[in-house]
């Protein structure tokens, strides 16, 4: 018995690291490769971002050439390191720079909005190992209720739409602070606003999640 839990979970935590691997790939990646780049190398915000957009890069267009797929993830990394980098070549105006930060935020905000008009919720990805937790029932239950749930898909919709509007709230907040208040003010605040909105995603979000993962325990119950 013992050998067959230790199996059991083996697979579970197989599947688990499985299902993170792409988060890991697409966003983790990058963000290493960035810093290594800009605050270790010492090399400029322009070709940090670049090294950083090469693997999204790459995964982008391999799932578009061989798959057919957009690789929602790496797509968003991309379009953010893109941005960052058109950004970074206006340099000189210390509220604009701020205002710079906030636009980051709203590109991948909108991107969050924008997949779930399109029906594709991007934040799925991300809770879908967590609530999952490799089990295959579970797992059967999350693809049953994807399919002919309701109300799964509405917490589902929500959940990620709950931190696009908060990044692109975040993003608004901060622009207007950058060009209505003091720069020694907004140097700070800025930090603060990201801070808050991060707290307040994940304390709506956090809502629809946990509902999302009761329909599931239930469901494969």
């Amino acid at each position: 018995m013992a050998v067959i839990t230790t199996s059991a979970t083996a697979e579970q935590g197989e599947s688990r690291a499985a299902a993170l691997k792409p988060l890991a790939i697409d966003v983790a990646v990058p963000i290493a490769v960035y810093y290594a780049a800009h605050g270790l190398a010492g090399l400029g915000l322009a070709a940090s971002l670049t090294l950083g957009s090469a693997v999204p890069a790459v995964r982008t267009a391999a799932g578009l050439l061989r798959d057919r797929h957009v690789n929602t993830f790496a797509l968003v990394v991309l379009v953010v390191n893109v941005v960052g980098i058109a950004l970074s070549a206006v340099a000189g105006d210390p509220r604009l720079m701020i205002a710079k930060d906030g636009a980051l935020s709203s590109v991948i905000g909108g991107s969050m909005i924008v997949s779930v008009l399109a029906g594709k919720p991007l934040m799925t990805a991300g809770l879908r190992p967590f609530v999952v937790k490799g089990r295959a029932a579970r797992e059967a239950a999350w693809q049953r209720l994807a399919a002919g749930s309701a109300e799964f898909r509405r917490h589902e919709r929500n959940f990620t739409l709950t931190w696009g509007t908060v990044l692109v709230a975040e993003c608004a907040a901060k622009v207007v602070g950058a060009y209505t208040l003091p720069v020694e003010t907004m140097v700070w605040l800025g930090t603060v606003l990201l801070g808050a909105a991060i707290a307040l995603g994940v304390l709506v979000g956090n809502v629809f999640a946990s509902r999302m993962a009761e329909l599931v325990v239930a469901e494969e119950a």
